[in-house]
């Protein structure tokens, strides 16, 4: 015997504006400003896996080079190895060249935690404990650290975002 009862429009109700209704098309609520949304903005998290790539070359490049990594203090303790083949020593080292200066745009505890964990390998506990600082702290400022990285490749035009043309 409960049946809902369903109404043919809902209106809503604000200070500012008089009833209007919800259910209007897409095109009549842009009309009048009304529920209107930015667009949605790329979030460069998603390429995180790719500047760390690109890492992992910028540091097999700047071997073949010749040069050892500006972002490592120290030597490096572990090794990667890499079947990427270099087409000219001019195209490495420009590329060495434009993501060390991508990397000085870093503070030195984001480039320190970049080269521990994505070029040296290291876990982010063990780059914890290395460093002294919490487990948290570090998987935080990992993320992030990436992330401006990434922004840093962008706006050198060393990495594309697919639907930025």
């Amino acid at each position: 015997m409960s049946a809902a009862l369903q109404l043919p429009v809902v209106w809503g109700a604000s200070p500012a504006r008089a009833l209007e209704p919800i259910h209007c098309s897409a095109q009549q609520r842009q009309a009048a400003g009304v529920g209107v949304k930015p667009a949605p903005e790329t979030s460069v998290a998603f390429y995180r896996r790719h500047t760390e790539s690109m890492l992992r070359r910028y540091l097999y490049s700047s071997m073949q080079v010749g040069r050892a990594p500006s972002i490592l203090g120290d030597p490096v303790g572990r090794g990667w190895v890499s079947s990427r083949p270099v087409r000219t020593f001019e195209d490495a080292l420009v590329f060495v060249l434009d993501i060390e200066r991508c990397l000085s745009r870093l503070d030195y505890v984001d480039r320190l935690l970049l080269s521990r964990i994505v070029l040296q390998a290291y876990t982010q506990e063990e780059t914890a404990v290395l460093l002294g600082m919490a487990v948290r702290t570090v998987h935080a400022r990992v993320g992030k650290a990436l992330d401006r990285l990434t922004e840093h490749l962008l706006e050198a035009g060393l990495l594309v975002l697919p639907n930025s043309y």
